[in-house]
Protein backbone atom coordinates (compact mmCIF):
# COMPACT_ATOMS: atom_id res chain seq x y z
CA UNK A 1 0.00 0.00 0.00
CA UNK A 2 2.70 2.43 -0.89
CA UNK A 3 1.76 6.02 -1.54
CA UNK A 4 3.39 5.72 -4.92
CA UNK A 5 5.43 3.24 -6.94
CA UNK A 6 8.69 5.16 -6.50
CA UNK A 7 9.68 4.91 -10.13
CA UNK A 8 10.91 8.08 -11.78
CA UNK A 9 7.85 9.79 -13.33
CA UNK A 10 9.21 9.68 -16.89
CA UNK A 11 9.31 5.87 -16.71
CA UNK A 12 5.84 5.34 -15.30
CA UNK A 13 3.34 3.50 -17.46
CA UNK A 14 -0.31 4.44 -17.79
CA UNK A 15 -1.43 2.11 -15.01
CA UNK A 16 1.30 3.21 -12.58
CA UNK A 17 0.79 6.87 -13.27
CA UNK A 18 -2.99 7.17 -13.60
CA UNK A 19 -4.73 4.19 -11.97
CA UNK A 20 -2.43 3.13 -9.12
CA UNK A 21 -2.65 6.49 -7.28
CA UNK A 22 -6.43 6.19 -7.33
CA UNK A 23 -6.19 2.64 -5.98
CA UNK A 24 -3.98 3.88 -3.14
CA UNK A 25 -6.35 6.72 -2.34
CA UNK A 26 -9.24 4.27 -2.11
CA UNK A 27 -7.37 1.56 -0.19
CA UNK A 28 -5.97 4.07 2.32
CA UNK A 29 -9.05 6.25 2.64
CA UNK A 30 -9.92 8.13 5.82
CA UNK A 31 -12.52 5.63 7.02
CA UNK A 32 -9.90 2.87 7.12
CA UNK A 33 -6.75 4.73 8.13
CA UNK A 34 -7.83 7.97 9.78
CA UNK A 35 -7.34 6.76 13.35
CA UNK A 36 -3.81 5.54 12.63
CA UNK A 37 -2.93 8.72 10.73
CA UNK A 38 -4.09 10.79 13.67
CA UNK A 39 -1.80 8.91 16.04
CA UNK A 40 1.20 9.06 13.70
CA UNK A 41 0.85 12.78 12.96
CA UNK A 42 0.40 13.73 16.62
CA UNK A 43 3.36 15.66 17.96
CA UNK A 44 4.69 16.86 14.61
CA UNK A 45 5.91 20.46 14.66
CA UNK A 46 8.03 22.94 12.74
CA UNK A 47 9.21 22.22 9.21
CA UNK A 48 8.17 18.70 8.23
CA UNK A 49 9.43 16.49 5.42
CA UNK A 50 6.76 14.11 4.11
CA UNK A 51 7.93 11.13 2.09
CA UNK A 52 5.23 10.00 -0.33
CA UNK A 53 2.54 12.58 0.29
CA UNK A 54 0.38 10.87 -2.33
CA UNK A 55 -3.09 12.44 -2.42
CA UNK A 56 -2.48 14.31 0.86
CA UNK A 57 -4.49 11.98 3.09
CA UNK A 58 -2.35 13.00 6.08
CA UNK A 59 -3.07 16.69 5.61
CA UNK A 60 -6.22 16.90 7.79
CA UNK A 61 -4.35 15.19 10.63
CA UNK A 62 -1.39 17.57 10.82
CA UNK A 63 -1.32 19.50 14.12
CA UNK A 64 -1.28 23.33 14.10
CA UNK A 65 2.33 23.31 15.35
CA UNK A 66 3.45 22.23 11.85
CA UNK A 67 4.79 25.33 10.10
CA UNK A 68 4.94 23.75 6.65
CA UNK A 69 5.35 20.50 4.74
CA UNK A 70 7.98 19.79 2.10
CA UNK A 71 6.70 16.80 0.17
CA UNK A 72 8.45 14.19 -1.94
CA UNK A 73 6.14 12.42 -4.39
CA UNK A 74 6.87 10.85 -7.81
CA UNK A 75 3.27 10.65 -9.07
CA UNK A 76 1.86 13.73 -10.76
CA UNK A 77 -1.60 12.13 -10.64
CA UNK A 78 -1.41 11.65 -6.87
CA UNK A 79 -0.39 15.28 -6.49
CA UNK A 80 -3.41 16.37 -8.53
CA UNK A 81 -5.71 14.12 -6.49
CA UNK A 82 -4.49 15.81 -3.31
CA UNK A 83 -4.91 19.38 -4.50
CA UNK A 84 -8.24 19.94 -2.74
CA UNK A 85 -6.99 18.59 0.59
CA UNK A 86 -3.86 20.72 0.43
CA UNK A 87 -5.89 23.80 -0.46
CA UNK A 88 -8.29 23.21 2.45
CA UNK A 89 -5.44 23.10 4.96
CA UNK A 90 -3.94 26.09 6.75
CA UNK A 91 -0.54 24.37 6.59
CA UNK A 92 1.36 25.16 3.39
CA UNK A 93 2.77 22.33 1.28
CA UNK A 94 5.71 22.55 -1.11
CA UNK A 95 6.07 19.69 -3.60
CA UNK A 96 9.84 19.61 -3.51
CA UNK A 97 11.05 16.36 -5.05
CA UNK A 98 10.20 12.97 -6.53
CA UNK A 99 12.85 10.56 -5.21
CA UNK A 100 13.18 9.67 -1.52
CA UNK A 101 16.49 7.98 -2.23
CA UNK A 102 18.11 11.29 -3.19
CA UNK A 103 16.54 14.20 -1.33
CA UNK A 104 17.16 17.72 -2.68
CA UNK A 105 17.70 19.28 0.75
CA UNK A 106 20.72 20.29 2.81
CA UNK A 107 21.78 18.46 5.96
CA UNK A 108 19.84 19.19 9.18
CA UNK A 109 17.05 20.96 7.28
CA UNK A 110 13.91 19.59 8.97
CA UNK A 111 12.45 19.39 12.45
CA UNK A 112 10.50 16.21 11.70
CA UNK A 113 9.64 13.74 8.96
CA UNK A 114 6.51 11.76 8.16
CA UNK A 115 6.31 8.42 6.36
CA UNK A 116 3.02 6.50 6.05
CA UNK A 117 2.77 3.27 4.04
CA UNK A 118 5.63 4.27 1.75
CA UNK A 119 8.84 2.30 2.45
CA UNK A 120 7.32 -0.85 0.93
CA UNK A 121 7.36 0.76 -2.52
CA UNK A 122 10.83 2.36 -2.51
CA UNK A 123 13.44 0.28 -4.37
CA UNK A 124 16.10 0.97 -1.72
CA UNK A 125 14.29 1.82 1.54
CA UNK A 126 17.53 1.72 3.50
CA UNK A 127 18.95 4.50 1.35
CA UNK A 128 15.75 6.51 1.82
CA UNK A 129 16.00 6.18 5.62
CA UNK A 130 19.63 7.31 5.47
CA UNK A 131 18.55 10.34 3.47
CA UNK A 132 15.79 11.13 5.97
CA UNK A 133 18.32 10.93 8.79
CA UNK A 134 20.65 13.25 6.89
CA UNK A 135 18.11 16.02 6.42
CA UNK A 136 16.68 15.84 9.95
CA UNK A 137 18.27 18.15 12.50
CA UNK A 138 19.92 16.41 15.46
CA UNK A 139 17.06 15.30 17.69
CA UNK A 140 14.54 15.57 14.85
CA UNK A 141 11.98 12.76 14.67
CA UNK A 142 10.59 10.49 11.99
CA UNK A 143 6.95 9.53 12.56
CA UNK A 144 6.00 6.39 10.65
CA UNK A 145 3.50 3.64 10.00
CA UNK A 146 4.40 0.91 7.54
CA UNK A 147 3.12 -2.53 6.67
CA UNK A 148 5.62 -5.34 6.40
CA UNK A 149 7.06 -8.64 7.50
CA UNK A 150 4.66 -10.58 9.73
CA UNK A 151 5.79 -12.51 12.82
CA UNK A 152 4.22 -15.86 11.96
CA UNK A 153 5.71 -18.15 9.28
CA UNK A 154 2.39 -19.00 7.64
CA UNK A 155 1.61 -15.36 6.91
CA UNK A 156 5.18 -14.74 5.74
CA UNK A 157 4.76 -17.58 3.24
CA UNK A 158 1.68 -15.88 1.82
CA UNK A 159 3.44 -12.51 1.80
CA UNK A 160 6.26 -13.93 -0.32
CA UNK A 161 3.87 -15.75 -2.60
CA UNK A 162 1.91 -12.55 -3.08
CA UNK A 163 4.83 -10.21 -3.66
CA UNK A 164 4.88 -10.51 -7.43
CA UNK A 165 1.21 -9.70 -7.97
CA UNK A 166 1.17 -7.06 -5.23
CA UNK A 167 4.19 -5.38 -6.79
CA UNK A 168 2.39 -5.31 -10.14
CA UNK A 169 -0.91 -4.00 -8.73
CA UNK A 170 0.05 -1.85 -5.75
CA UNK A 171 3.69 -1.15 -6.58
CA UNK A 172 5.09 -2.51 -3.33
CA UNK A 173 6.27 -5.61 -1.49
CA UNK A 174 4.43 -7.27 1.39
CA UNK A 175 7.39 -8.59 3.41
CA UNK A 176 9.48 -5.46 4.04
CA UNK A 177 11.40 -6.05 7.28
CA UNK A 178 10.66 -2.62 8.70
CA UNK A 179 12.25 -3.23 12.10
CA UNK A 180 15.53 -4.40 10.56
CA UNK A 181 15.59 -1.51 8.11
CA UNK A 182 15.23 0.98 10.94
CA UNK A 183 17.82 -0.83 13.06
CA UNK A 184 20.30 -0.64 10.17
CA UNK A 185 19.63 3.06 9.54
CA UNK A 186 21.26 6.06 11.24
CA UNK A 187 17.96 6.63 13.09
CA UNK A 188 17.23 5.38 16.60
CA UNK A 189 13.77 3.96 17.21
CA UNK A 190 12.21 5.52 20.31
CA UNK A 191 8.78 3.95 20.07
CA UNK A 192 7.30 1.17 17.97
CA UNK A 193 4.17 -0.92 18.21
CA UNK A 194 3.23 -3.78 15.90
CA UNK A 195 -0.22 -5.13 15.16
CA UNK A 196 -2.47 -6.65 12.55
CA UNK A 197 -4.75 -3.99 11.11
CA UNK A 198 -8.34 -4.90 11.87
CA UNK A 199 -10.20 -6.07 8.78
CA UNK A 200 -7.14 -6.17 6.52
CA UNK A 201 -5.86 -9.38 4.90
CA UNK A 202 -3.06 -10.66 7.13
CA UNK A 203 -0.35 -10.67 4.42
CA UNK A 204 -0.93 -6.92 3.84
CA UNK A 205 -2.05 -6.02 7.33
CA UNK A 206 0.89 -6.34 9.71
CA UNK A 207 1.77 -2.81 10.83
CA UNK A 208 4.79 -1.12 12.35
CA UNK A 209 3.89 2.21 13.94
CA UNK A 210 6.15 4.54 15.89
CA UNK A 211 8.88 7.16 15.84
CA UNK A 212 12.64 7.35 15.49
CA UNK A 213 15.12 10.12 16.26
CA UNK A 214 18.06 11.41 14.23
Amino acid sequence: MAAAGWVQPARMGAYSEHLRPRLHTFALKEKLTGEVRGRVCAGLSGDVLEIGIGSALNQPHLPPAVAGVWAVEPSATAIRLGAERRAASAIPVVIAGDDAQSLPFPDDRFDAALCTWVLCGIPDPGRALAEIARVLRPGGTLHFVEHGLAPDPRTVTWQRRGNRINRAIAGCVLDNDVASLLDASPLTVTRMSTFYEKGAPKPAGYMYEGSAVA
